[in-house]
């Protein structure tokens, strides 16, 4: 199938997924063709293919700091959550699962099936945890989970606290790291953290490939069972190839923070934010501003439909998000943003730019002006009583 567009795609969605690294693609390739043999075999090619997962989890390990043993390769984040939320349920411990508001949908969904009750912890009204009802609800929980970053406004959570805060009181801690690997230096040495579910593609890995850490002596039972792969935590052939490729996405990973590329997605960052809020009024850049992901944008555009402003911006060649990429389509404000305090009008006018270093800064100014452009097409349209499901660019 062929993709035909008008004009140059400008991809500002990196939040969402990641366009896979030509490196980490030139990695996979020989695992499709020569090396698809299967890990568990004891000939010479099922070796091989052991010694590349093997070597892929050690990049991993590498990345945050952990232990190659402590490393169990998933389908994705989303299993990484059921698998240890589930585990942890089964545990013979009374009190709830604590987690905050602000959440994934697959950490809140998974939590709301669970056997016991969910509590959700406040943030503030820069999406900031509340460590006051953190440390009460504490008192309550058998475990607790609180993200790294916010996957829609990127703020960044002061994790390690938190999971300091849940060990003084005996709590096992969790973290959704999906959105802050690749991203931002991340490390589990350390730390108080039990548990982290990682995803590839977030940072220039293939989809559906993850890990799991799990910290050595973490109590965890098995959400896969079969074949006994991943040392038993998580059976299942092995997908070579994929796991290949987030081992190398994860030494690329490294490879920048060390280079100090984020600092350049941040320029691009706020070079697209100042001349937005400088092209058009009404404009309010959501979250901490001191403490957030390099690459992401979260505004707000005062009379201005988010809905009807991907439209127009799909039509220039421009691709971002209202917000959660798994939330897409939905009609109800981000849950997000509501338990920032934001009312329904402007959570509904929020836009997420997310970038990621392929992108440039040519290319991120052209984007700008187009939301500008966007911005004052619809609230001209908007105001004379046509909605945006009608808009289309001339």
């Amino acid at each position: 199938m062929h993709f035909a567009t008008r004009v140059a795609a400008m991809y500002l969605d990196a939040n969402a997924t990641t366009p896979l690294a030509e490196e980490v693609w030139a990695a996979m390739l020989p695992w499709w063709r020569e090396g698809f043999h299967n890990p568990s075999s004891t000939h010479t090619g099922g070796k091989k293919a052991r010694a590349a997962i093997e070597e892929a989890r050690a990049q991993v390990a590498e990345l945050i700091g952990a232990r190659e043993d402590e490393i169990v390769f998933t389908s994705g984040g989303t299993e990484g959550i059921n698998a240890v939320l589930q585990s942890w349920d089964r545990m013979d411990q009374e009190g709830n699962f604590l987690t905050t508001a602000v959440e994934h949908s697959a950490v809140l969904r998974t939590g709301a099936a669970l056997s016991r009750t969910m509590a959700l912890c406040g943030v503030d009204a820069l999406g900031a945890l509340d460590f006051e009802q953190w440390r009460e609800g504490l008192a309550g929980a058998a475990f607790a989970s609180a993200m790294a970053v916010n996957n829609e406004t990127g703020v960044i959570f002061d994790w390690q606290r938190a999971a300091l805060l849940a060990h003084e009181q005996g709590k096992a801690f969790f973290c959704d790291a999906v959105q802050a690997m690749g991203k931002i230096p991340l490390s589990v040495a350390d730390t108080a953290v039990d548990a982290m579910a990682l995803s590839a593609h977030k940072f220039h890995g293939p989809k559906g490939v993850g890990a799991l850490y799990l910290r050595r002596g973490t109590s965890f039972s098995p959400l896969l069972r079969g074949g006994g792969q991943e040392r038993g935590m998580r059976s299942g052939t092995e997908p070579v190839a994929a796991i290949v490729g987030m081992g190398a996405a994860a030494a690329l990973a490294k490879r920048q923070l060390e280079q100090k590329v984020p600092d350049a997605i941040a320029a691009m960052r706020d070079a697209f934010e100042q001349l937005v809020l400088a092209g058009t009024s009404g404009v309010s850049v959501n979250g901490d501003l001191r403490s957030r992901l390099p690459n992401t944008s979260h505004l707000s555009l005062a009379d201005c439909e988010a809905a009807g402003l991907l439209i127009l911006l799909d039509e220039k060649g421009v691709a971002c998000s209202a917000g959660s990429a798994c939330m897409a389509g939905k009609q109800q404000p981000s849950h997000v943003q509501k338990a920032m305090g934001f009312s329904d009008a402007r959570a509904k006018s929020s836009l997420r730019v997310s970038f990621c270093y392929q992108n440039t800064m040519e290319e991120t100014l052209q984007a700008a002006r187009h939301v500008i452009a966007a911005v004052e097409k619809l609230r001209s349209v908007q105001g004379a009583g046509v909605g945006p499901v009608v808009i289309y660019s001339s």
